[in-house]
């Protein structure tokens, strides 16, 4: 199946890039089945079903992984017509996803919209 979706990993504007360091952070078991999960997600985009996917609310979605016990979560946004911006992850250890990490996607999202601009080649100016 082509790719529809084009992943992008958000970075602050120090260049830091918080899910590139969890992955960084975890064993090549793990990751690769992160990495599994983020090519299905680009398959799929927002027709990536649950148990994988869910919609949060404001338009921050979750992507669920069960990571040796832990239920880790990679939050994302879709913007420009093919993107998924994945924000930050973190485990998580309530029922329901705390709303500090939705409005921290959700500040990332304003702070990506806000520097990345499409051009007309259909690439993002500023991180492409």
């Amino acid at each position: 199946m082509e790719t529809k979706w084009k992943v992008l990993f958000y970075e602050t504007q120090d260049g830091k890039c918080p899910v590139k360091r969890y992955l960084n952070s975890i064993s090549i078991r793990n990751r690769t089945k992160v990495l599994s999960l983020l090519e299905y997600l680009e398959r799929m985009g927002p027709e990536l079903p649950r148990p994988y996917a869910d919609l949060l609310s404001d338009g921050i979605h979750e992507l669920r992984v069960k990571l040796s016990g832990n239920q880790v979560r990679i939050l994302y946004f879709f913007c420009y017509r093919d993107y998924i911006v994945l924000t930050h992850s973190f485990i998580k250890k309530e029922d329901s996803v705390p709303k500090k990490e939705i409005e921290k996607a959700i500040l990332s999202r304003r702070d990506f919209l806000i520097r990345v601009i499409p051009d007309d080649s259909d690439n993002l100016r500023g991180i492409l």
